[in-house]
């Protein structure tokens, strides 16, 4: 019998019949196939293999992707504050490295709280308020080069300076450093000028921009016909030759306040009717919150060059609250927090798609009605502290701390980039005049200790007549400066009086430890002679 012979192999693969003749070339396929696996690079070849990318997820790789906010304890929260009602999306609180305000509740008037960041718990229902307006206050900002200087608009139509004592009121302030007129209806947005000193910009329900010079209680200039409806918010950019605002009408505007011109803009930023939000990044861009025409809240980045087409858009939400942005230009990151919300997202804003990058969310269970925010210089470096809010509750203050961190003790240099500091670049006068200067920066690693703050002082004399630019000439406010504040700081003849005191004290207790001395002495003679038998 013949035993018929297979005509190939099977291959244990596919259970298929290869043909002598196939054999050799299947072999030379398949190890030409796994060297060129093993040729390339490992993420590579994790790919090509099947089902890898089920296991494998990219991360974006970020210092600040490990953000995260952590409430204080309650006993170093400001308890029964009684926090304004006033219908207003502003966020009724302001913070400094000295001071805490927050706008309250008050009959009669309008009147906001200043505390000492030290004065925590439990707050007094008389503890004293300023309370200069007549109406409710609606803004309130810090002097960002005096932290005892803080400006207030108010449902009266009038914009106050104020000057706060360094500890604190005792008595309430009801008397300002100036009061600043010109507006017709309310004012709801109060912002200081970044680098050029004694520069305030107001703006009000009339659809007005003022920019004032409070060291001379003088209107520079007087924007009133680029807004033609309710202004919901200006933001300056970092060295303060512009300013962008958001208004009612959907429209983005970048106005140049020295020559009065809408440098940009952009019509219908967002399609939504509710209230938005612009602000200007370091890099000169600009950041909008606001909703699309479904309701849904958005964020976009626009560039400066072109306002037709956003960067970038993204939608959050179908919450209705207006989301306020707080943005830190030294780690470009920014904080979105909406009103009646119970959280805070954070975002970091970078030159790769999707350009803003959403980080992570700090969530609590109470909703916030207003929310402070802490200028950099007022941040604990030894913890890594990269942001402080301060959350208004119905009637409580809750500070909420930001951290990165990190296993270190040192310093951290790249957390903390030279920053913002108290000093003003540029005065009043040399800005009107055409100049611009970018923030003097100082380093936090030294831990930061803030200098003597001088007063302010108020010089009625129009010291800026003549380098006022002629083409936009200004209406004359009517102004009322009661005088200034005198200074607090001791005399030559003071200080010599009190070092002769602390010599006489000196003096003193070097006869008081002679005298003890000797009683020493004289009871260490006694011990002896009664130990010797001697009494």
């Amino acid at each position: 019998m013949s035993v018929s012979r297979p005509l190939g192999r099977e291959d244990e693969a596919t259970g298929c019949l290869i043909l002598p003749e196939h054999q050799q070339d299947l072999q030379d396929a398949r190890g030409g196939g796994r060297a060129a696996a093993l040729s390339l690079p490992a993420p590579a070849r994790e790919q090509s293999q099947p089902g890898a990318m089920s296991f494998r997820k990219v991360v974006r790789q970020s210092k600040f992707r490990h953000v995260f906010g952590q409430p204080v304890k309650n006993d170093q929260c400001y308890d029964d504050i009684r926090v304004s009602r006033v219908t207003w999306d502003s966020t009724f609180c302001a913070v400094n490295p000295k001071f805490m305000a927050v706008i309250v509740e008050a009959s009669g008037g309008g009147a906001f709280l200043v505390l000492p960041l030290h004065k925590t718990g439990r707050i007094d229902k008389s503890y004293p308020t300023v309370c200069g307006h007549t109406g409710p206050v609606l803004d309130i900002d810090w002097c960002p080069h005096n932290d005892n200087v803080i400006a207030s608009g108010s449902e009266d139509c009038t914009v106050m300076v104020w000057q706060i004592p360094d500890n604190g009121l005792t008595l309430p302030l009801t008397e300002p450093v100036v009061v600043l007129e010109g507006h017709s209806k309310r004012v709801g947005i109060i912002t200081w000028h970044p680098t050029a000193r004694n520069v305030l910009l107001s703006a009000g329900c009339d659809n007005v921009v003022i920019i004032w010079n409070v060291g001379t209680a003088e209107e520079l200039y007087r924007l009133d016909d680029l807004h033609p409806d309710l202004i919901y918010n200006v933001s300056w950019n970092r060295d303060g030759s512009l300013f962008c605002s958001a208004c009612k009408d959907k429209t983005v505007r970048i106005i140049d306040p020295r020559r009065g011109l809408v440098v940009a803009e952009k019509e219908r930023a967002h399609e939504g009717a509710r209230p938005m939000r612009a602000i200007f990044l370091a890099d000169g861009k600009i950041f909008t919150t606001g909703f699309s025409r479904m309701s849904e809240r958005q964020l976009a980045l626009w560039g400066p060059d072109n306002l037709e087409e956003p960067i970038t858009q993204q939608e959050l939400d179908s919450s209705n609250g207006a989301l306020l942005p707080f943005y830190d230009p030294d780690t470009n990151v920014v904080y979105v927090c909406g009103k009646g919300d119970s959280s805070i997202r954070y975002f970091e804003i970078t030159e790769e798609p999707p350009y803003i990058h959403f980080l992570n969310t700090f969530t609590s269970k109470e909703p916030q009605r207003g929310m402070g925010w802490m200028p950099k210089r007022g941040l604990d470096v030894n913890k890594c502290e990269i942001a402080r809010f301060y959350k208004l509750h119905e009637r409580k203050c809750e500070p909420i701390i930001m951290t990165v961190p990190r296993k270190s003790d040192l310093f951290q240099d790249d957390l903390y980039p030279d920053t913002a500091g108290p000093e003003a670049a540029i005065e009043a006068e040399d800005w009107v005049a055409g100049n611009t200067a970018g923030p003097v920066l100082i380093s936090l690693r030294e831990a930061y200790v803030p200098t003597k703050q001088r007063d302010l002082k108020v010089n009625k004399k129009n010291v800026l007549h003549e380098s006022r630019p002629a083409s936009r000439p200004c209406s004359a406010a009517r102004l009322s400066a009661p005088p200034a504040l005198t200074t607090s700081m001791p005399t030559a003849t003071g200080g010599s009086g009190r070092l002769e005191e602390v010599l006489q004290e000196l003096k003193n207790l070097r006869v008081v430890v002679a005298e003890q001395g000797e009683r020493i002495a004289k009871l260490e003679q006694q011990l002896s002679s009664m130990e010797n038998g001697d009494v």
